[in-house]
């Protein structure tokens, strides 16, 4: 089993730069190797291998001798995330879609370097990296298992991120929590309604910035390009979406955690949120609520806390009557259902929330049952 750790690095000045010039160099090695592989495709009509393209790099390292500033596995490291791309694409195609064509990187468009199994250590309190020294580091909880990869990433405010991929033992999976059940029912109003009729409501991130933001940006469009006045301002840009970012994620962590740890099952609707987005009337408000990101992170996180997490098919769930079955058509604007067949009255949210707790109850074996359940 993998898992996951990310800490915050402290570098210096020069372990800065010295990162930097890493990125750099890896970029220059992606490009290379994109630009190899499109020209034997086009020119020779033949297919390149990610072993083929790893010869290049001993020449490559004669021509431009900067290459041997960066941890050799490092630069093979790029190489592979070409052939990744590459392989996406071509199975995307195979599978009827449209996709771009990787694309050459720009200089600042490219975050990330892979040290994939040596290079790096952790020291006390310091995180060894080959070629670039020993790197403060924040170990805010301690890290289990073997690791196995370190990916050091810049995010867009120029803060630094070491993010260790672990291996552990499998755990034994815990027994069906015997809890209660829950259907959630997602939405914009209110961010989620659960079927007990409790009501999280929408903190909308994104909006309670936007004049923030839209200040931000409008000094961002005065100044030149080219200038320093600009550079500062896009710095103000990105650290006002880092932070809507942030409240986002945390908020999505905090609820999922609250699910799992009182809920042995929870029902959400499996939402075509691509397509959703397509009305760009309500397309802002729901990137703002990111239903997604509540559905993943409740799902791993259920995993080892002995819950399940079930998604069910979302058509009719808003329409359907929860005591008897008919169907009540609603527009959006009706906020309150009123079954005409057995008189029931509640919040339209609630009554989703309950069909879509029965749907998840039906799309389970009985043998899946928890005895609570």
């Amino acid at each position: 089993m993998l898992k996951a750790y990310k800490f915050r690095l402290f570098p210096t000045k020069t372990q800065r730069s010295k990162m930097e010039r890493t990125l750099d160099l890896c970029r220059w090695v992606y490009n290379q190797t994109l630009a190899y592989r499109k020209d034997a495709w086009e020119k020779e009509g033949r297919s390149t291998s990610k072993y083929e393209t790893n010869n290049l790099l001993p020449n490559w390292k004669v021509e431009k001798p900067d290459l041997n500033e960066v941890f050799s596995q490092v630069l093979q490291n790029t190489q592979e995330r070409v052939d990744l791309a590459l392989k996406a694409f071509f199975r995307r195609v195979k599978a009827g879609e449209k996709p771009g064509y990787p694309r050459f990187r720009g200089s600042g468009w490219y975050d990330s370097f892979t040290y994939p199994q040596f290079g790096f250590k952790l020291l006390c309190g310091k995180l060894r990296l080959s070629k670039i020294g020993d790197i403060k580091i924040k170990l805010h909880r301690p890290i289990e298992g073997k690791i196995k990869r370190l990916t050091v990433r810049r995010s867009s405010t120029g803060k630094w991120f070491a993010c260790f991929t672990v291996e552990i033992d499998d755990p034994p999976k815990p027994p069906w929590k015997d809890g209660l059940s829950v259907g959630i029912d997602v939405g914009l109003e209110s961010f989620a309604t659960i079927s007990n009729g409790e009501k999280i409501g929408n903190p909308r991130f994104f909006r309670s910035d936007e004049t923030a933001l839209a200040k931000a940006q409008r000094r961002l469009s005065k100044c030149a390009k080219g200038t320093s006045q600009r550079r500062a301002a896009v710095k103000v840009v990105q650290r006002v979406h880092e932070r809507i970012a942030n409240r986002r994620y945390n908020f999505a962590h905090q609820m999922s955690n609250q699910l799992v740890s009182k809920y042995g099952l929870i029902v959400f609707e499996d939402l075509n949120i691509k397509n959703m987005l397509k009305n760009h009337c309500v397309a802002k408000s729901i990137s703002d609520a990111a239903w997604r990101m509540l559905v993943t992170t409740t799902s791993y996180k259920a995993e080892s806390a002995g819950s399940k997490v079930v998604l069910v098919d979302p058509r009719n769930t808003s329409q359907l009557c929860s005591r008897c079955g008919v169907k009540v058509p609603k527009s959006l604007s009706d906020r309150v259902h009123e079954c005409t067949q057995c008189g029931l009255v509640m919040d339209r949210d609630e009554n989703a929330a309950i069909n879509i707790l029965r749907l998840g109850m039906q799309s389970l074996r009985k043998s899946d049952r928890s005895p609570s359940l």
